[in-house]
C-alpha cells in the first residue's frame, strides 16, 4: 500500500464479515508465538478514522473507549506516526494487545523492541492484502515477459517479434507469507514449477520445493521468473544483489512486490543495462518515493508502479476484518490472527 494512513474502504459489514472481493490468506509463521493477551479489556482506535474500524470492533462485541488507563487493547491506523506510538505505549504499559495497520511492520521495527514484553501481544495486517498484492505481482511478472517496458516506452512500430510465456516455466518466490500463498495459487493455471525460499524448511501448500533462505544461490539459476515476496528485515536486506542477479538467467525476470531494500538497486541497473535479465519490475523502491533522475527510472526493460499494489478501497475492508477477528478473539481470549515477532521484525 501507498504512503500514507488512509485506510477508507467502500466495504460494508454484511453476512458477519468486512470482506468484499478479496479474502484474508495467512501464512503459518510464528505459529509457536504466544498468540492470546494476557488480560482483555477495553479498546481504543487510534489515529481516529473512518466508522468502518468503529463498527469492526463493536461487530465483534468489543467496547470502545477513549485511551486511557482503562484501555487493554489498542488498535493503531498510522503507519507513518511512530514516535507517537512509542510515546502511547511508554504511557500506557497496561495494554495487552495492539493491531498495527501494515502488512509490513519494518516502520516500527526500533519501537516493537523496545516495548517487547510478555504480556504484550502485537498483530499486523499480514496476510491481509495477500490476494490484491498477488494479483500485483502476477500482472508485473507477465507484463515482463510479454515486455510491456519496451512496448509502453515504444514511439514508433516495433515489428521485432518478442514475448515468453509463462506457461510451464519455474517460479522462484522468496517469502512463504500469504502474498507467496496466493501467488502460488493464481500460478496453477499456467502449470508452473514453484520453489519457495523461506527460513526454515517447512512445505508450503502448492509448492512443488520448498528451501531454506541458505539455499537461495541454488535455486536462482534455474527460474525463469523471481519474485521476492519476504518481510524487510536486516537478513533480507539486499537479498537480491550483484551475486544473484548474475546467477539468474539472462531470460529471467525479477519481481518485487515486498520492500525496496530487499534488491541491490544499484547492482540492478547495472545488470539491466548490460541486458541480463528479460526485465525487472518492482511496486518498491527504496527510497520512497523513489527521486526524480534516479538511474532506476532509465535503466531499460524496468517497470516501475508506485507502491499502489493495494488501494484503500482493497486494503479498508480487509483491515476492517482482521481487526474484527482480532476484537472478537480478545475478548474471548483466543488466539489473535497476524502475529508479530518484535525480535525477527515481522
Amino acid at each position: 500500500m501507498s504512503s500514507g494512513d488512509a485506510f477508507l474502504g467502500s466495504g460494508d459489514y454484511r453476512d458477519g464479515t468486512f470482506e468484499v472481493g478479496h479474502r484474508i490468506v495467512n501464512g503459518d509463521e510464528h505459529q509457536n508465538l504466544r498468540n492470546v493477551a494476557v488480560r482483555s479489556g477495553p479498546i481504543s482506535i487510534a489515529p481516529k478514522q473512518g466508522d468502518i474500524f468503529t463498527q469492526a470492533v463493536l461487530s465483534a462485541g468489543g467496547a470502545l473507549c477513549d485511551l486511557g488507563q482503562s484501555t487493554r487493547g489498542l488498535v493503531w491506523l498510522s503507519n507513518s506516526r511512530v514516535e507517537a506510538l512509542d510515546a502511547v505505549l511508554t504511557q500506557n504499559p497496561q495494554l495487552t494487545w495492539v493491531q498495527l495497520p501494515w502488512a509490513g511492520v519494518d516502520a516500527f521495527r526500533d519501537v516493537l523492541q523496545r516495548h517487547d514484553r510478555s504480556d504484550l501481544v502485537v498483530t499486523s495486517a499480514k496476510g491481509c492484502f495477500a490476494q490484491p498484492v498477488a494479483e500485483h505481482a502476477l500482472m508485473l511478472t507477465l507484463a515482463l515477459l510479454r515486455y510491456i517496458p519496451r512496448r509502453a516506452r515504444a514511439t514508433s512500430w516495433d515489428s521485432t517479434f518478442l514475448g515468453i510465456s509463462l506457461f510451464r516455466k519455474s517460479v522462484v518466490i522468496v517469502g512463504a507469507g500469504g502474498i507467496a500463498r496466493e501467488l502460488i495459487r493464481l500460478l496453477a493455471p499456467f502449470d508452473t514449477q514453484v520453489t519457495v525460499v523461506r527460513r526454515n524448511d517447512l512445505p508450503v501448500a502448492g509448492a512443488h520445493l520448498t528451501v531454506t533462505s541458505d539455499r537461495l544461490g541454488e535455486v536462482l539459476p534455474s527460474a525463469d521468473v523471481v519474485v521476492i515476496a519476504a518481510a524487510s528485515t536486516d537478513e533480507t536486506r539486499n537479498i537480491i544483489g550483484a551475486v544473484e542477479l548474475a546467477a539468474m538467467k539472462p531470460t529471467a525476470a525479477l519481481v518485487n512486490i515486498a520492500r525496496g531494500a530487499l534488491v541491490d538497486s544499484t547492482a540492478l541497473v547495472a545488470a539491466l543495462a548490460d541486458g541480463h535479465l528479460v526485465g525487472a519490475a518492482t511496486d518498491v523502491t527504496n527510497p520512497e518515493p523513489l527521486p526524480d533522475g534516479d538511474p532506476l527510472w532509465r535503466a531499460p526493460n524496468m517497470l516501475i508502479t508506485p507502491h499502489m499494489a493495494d488501494t484503500p478501497e482493497m486494503t479498508g475492508p480487509l483491515l476492517a476484518e482482521r481487526v474484527r477477528r482480532n476484537v472478537r478473539a480478545f475478548i474471548r481470549n483466543e488466539p489473535l490472527e497476524g502475529v508479530v515477532n518484535p525480535t525477527l521484525g515481522y
